[in-house]
């Protein structure tokens, strides 16, 4: 570089940082520019030599990060000399002890937390981008910042992206998607998540993002002019009530038109609210909520609202702190239109998230919502040691969904994710409640745990000591938290039954003159086609490997003459797994219905769905049920156009399935006997009991009781254990 492009740059820099100093949403201090001045002069000295795809000086990208942090986040002095110095540790010389004797150990755990982001793995593969998002969350722990910081790194990049060669645009789109954008939404970042969404889209759908825009831009005109429309309308209203407001229009995003689009199966211009209107006032805390509704009635007046479509989050104010009044009402020349009334400081809130929510607490009051989300984040990362990529979906359904509010019977408010049930409320409230749930009472009525609860519902949990956690509850559940912890409590289940199991496997062997070491082990895993010997001995714990076919294997390795030139001929295998201290799935039939039937079907040549795919069926006309991924490309159309040939499909685990079965008693009546026969088939836990049925006649009984079984083995069992009952004469199946 010449002398005087040198000059040039070290003039833009320089530039850069007054900028930066300048646009700080929070009032700096003398302290605090003393600090910024020396980050700044650490950054730029440690990334002197380094430049950036494009070219320019890589200092350019900490200020532009920091500017972000500073103007469009709104964090303190910390935060902004943090993310000047984001990249230091990890490129250049400097090290993290070297950051602590500068700066303090705050700004030093931030650093280290980027750090740690940093060096995670940048794998194509996706369950290592969801472990890796699984460690990034770890981090937050230490301090939110460091996600606040990063979520402005990521957007940075995005800015810059067109430098970068295509497959690394693609990459960084759709992980920004994944994981980037729904954490801005959770913080309370709504600009900055919208502009990462619509950045992700224009790399990874280019040509959508350029029509939707172009589109967009057409109809500018006539949006504005329905605006002007609009405000014409109400203006003398407003202005007569003497209040201070200004009208604003707010065109939706690209990406949620694209979204809208791609859901509702329409074109662009079949989507009508494609924009919203903002009234946006001034007023002191005191009179917000008096005026946002004082605004409210004022626009009813002159449009019809829409009642269903009323959203109050002033009163209960979102979990990411957002309050505002929204309403949609049928505006000029007969088009649905969405109202937003929302005061200065709520329009601040919404704009800065998490930021603003200091500027208008005083003293020690920490914010709200942000504590208890990440508290309740880090109950979620801790008990999830399932795959990550089902930790990150269910996740991120927590981060995207909209919320409800559900009261305790003590007339406390809790906010829960819009699906959940009353199961979700109970691990909500705490662990054990949710560990021990019997059945839940909303607004005083017993309802199914699987019911889906709605805002205003006053929720009461049963719990008994003995109760816990059964395979259906998941179900049942739909927050990560109760998911997690439901999973975690199965797994211990089935470990107790997978070494119950072993014992039970060593004396059958031994019967068979076989003795249970690693060898057989082995041998058992492959000759029963399952993956680890934790799979083996559940299995034999729950009895669907029964006598017989214990039987059948000793026989066969019993036959050690013929093993013998078969082992000359070929080795057994011994699994990769088997040694893993898990139990995994068999994903080996697909039953469909709520019942969960099985049906004939055929796999359709669309999309070719394999076991353990989420997958629906479809009614066809010739070929009886055709089975389809959920996310095959037919179907949308299907499910929009034959709705009602529609039938809900789902692989399942055959050692995991249920049977009904009805068994008739007869004996001579006796005192207690009904107890006793109760008793028999609640100590067993393998068994539930769906029905009972007891008639007397005479001195003689009879019965019939409906249970459900995984398998035979047990059926048999508790027959035989319900033919010691004293009184009973006979027990037969129906």
């Amino acid at each position: 570089m010449t002398k005087a492009a040198i000059e040039k740059e070290n003039k833009e820099i320089a530039k850069q940082y007054k900028e930066l100093l300048r646009i700080s949403y929070q009032t700096l201090s003398a302290k605090d520019k003393k600090m910024i001045r020396s980050a700044f002069d650490v950054a730029v000295d440690a990334h002197k030599d380094q430049r950036r795809k494009s070219g320019e000086a890589y200092i350019f990208h900490p200020i532009a990060v920091a500017k972000i942090v500073a103007s469009e986040i709104g964090l303190d002095a910390v935060s902004i000399a943090s993310a000047l110095l984001h990249d230091v540790v990890e490129d250049t010389p400097y090290t993290l002890d070297d950051i602590e004797r500068m700066f303090g150990e705050t700004i030093a755990r931030i650093v280290d937390g980027l750090t740690k982001i940093a060096h995670l793995k940048k794998d194509k593969d996706i369950s290592q981008q969801a472990e890796n998002f699984r460690k990034m969350l770890l981090t937050l722990h230490d301090d939110v910042r460091v996600i606040i910081i990063k979520i402005a790194d990521r957007y940075h990049n995005m800015l810059t992206l067109d430098a970068m060669p295509e497959d690394k645009q693609v990459k960084m789109a759709s992980e920004t998607l994944y994981i980037y954008a729904p954490l801005a939404h959770r913080i309370g970042l709504y600009n900055i998540k919208t502009a990462l969404e619509d950045l992700s889209l224009k790399y990874t759908e280019p040509e959508v993002y350029q029509d939707i825009q172009s589109k967009i831009e057409q109809t500018e005109e006539e949006q504005q002019a329905y605006i002007d429309n609009f405000s014409k309308i109400i203006k003398n209203s407003l202005d007569k009530e003497g209040l201070n407001y200004e009208i604003k229009g707010r065109m939706k995003s690209t990406f949620s038109i694209r979204r809208k689009m791609k859901t509702q199966n329409v074109s662009f211009d079949e989507i009508y609210d494609k924009f919203a209107i903002r009234i946006i006032y001034k007023s002191d805390r005191q009179n917000e909520k008096f005026l946002a509704w004082k605004i409210y009635s004022i626009v009813t007046d002159h449009f019809t609202p829409n009642p269903i479509r009323l959203r109050d989050w002033i009163t209960s104010p979102k979990s990411t702190g957002y309050e505002a009044l929204h309403i949609t009402v049928m505006g000029p020349i007969g088009k649905w239109v969405e109202v937003q009334i929302r005061s200065e400081r709520m329009h601040e809130i919404a704009e800065k998230g998490y930021a603003a929510h200091f500027k208008y607490k005083h003293g020690d009051q920490k914010e709200q919502g942000i504590e208890v989300w990440l508290n309740r984040l880090q109950e979620a990362l801790e008990t999830s040691n399932g795959n990550a990529v089902d930790f990150v979906e269910e996740f991120k359904l927590n981060l995207y969904s909209k919320e409800i509010f559900v009261f305790t019977p003590k007339g406390e408010l809790k906010s829960l994710p819009k699906g959940a049930t009353p199961l979700d409320f109970a691990f909500s409230i705490h662990t054990e409640v949710g560990m021990k749930t019997r059945g839940a009472r909303v607004n005083g009525k017993l309802v199914p745990l699987n019911t889906e609860l709605n805002s205003g519902d006053q929720v009461e949990i049963i719990t008994s000591e003995s109760a816990k956690p059964t395979q259906n509850w998941l179900n049942y559940a739909n927050t990560a938290r109760a998911r997690s912890k439901i999973r975690s409590s199965l797994k211990e289940e089935k470990k107790k039954i997978a070494e119950e199991g072993k014992e039970i496997l060593r004396r059958k062997l031994k019967s068979q003159k076989v003795t249970l070491n690693e060898d057989v082990i082995n041998k058992m895993v492959v000759y029963f086609k399952l993956k680890t010997s934790l799979d083996l001995f559940y299995r034999v714990g729950i009895g669907s490997i029964d006598n017989q076919k214990i039987k059948d294997f000793a026989s066969s390795y019993s036959n050690s003459f013929l093993n013998f030139f078969k082992n000359k001929i070929r080795k057994t295998p011994i699994p990769e797994d088997v040694d893993k201290d898990e139990l995994t799935s068999k994903y080996d039939l697909l039953v469909f219905g709520s019942e969960e039937e099985r049906l004939n079907y055929k796999l359709s040549k669309c999309c070719n769905p394999i076991p353990g795919d989420e997958v629906f069926g479809f009614v066809s006309v010739n070929d009886g049920i055709k089975v389809h991924k959920k996310n095959c490309p037919n179907a949308i159309s299907l499910q929009s156009n034959y709705a009602y040939r529609i039938i809900s499909a789902k692989w399942i685990d055959s050692s995991q399935e249920e049977y009904t079965v009805d068994i008739q008693l007869m004996g001579i009546d006796n005192l207690g006997l009904v107890n006793e026969i109760t008793k028999v088939i609640s100590d067993d836990l393998n068994v539930n009991m769906r029905n009972l049925n007891f008639g007397t006649d005479g001195g003689t009984f009879s019965g019939r009781i409906t249970v459900v079984v995984k398998n035979n083995s047990i059926l048999k069992r508790l027959v035989a254990n319900l033919k010691q009952i004293e009184g009973i004469d006979k027990v037969t199946r129906i």
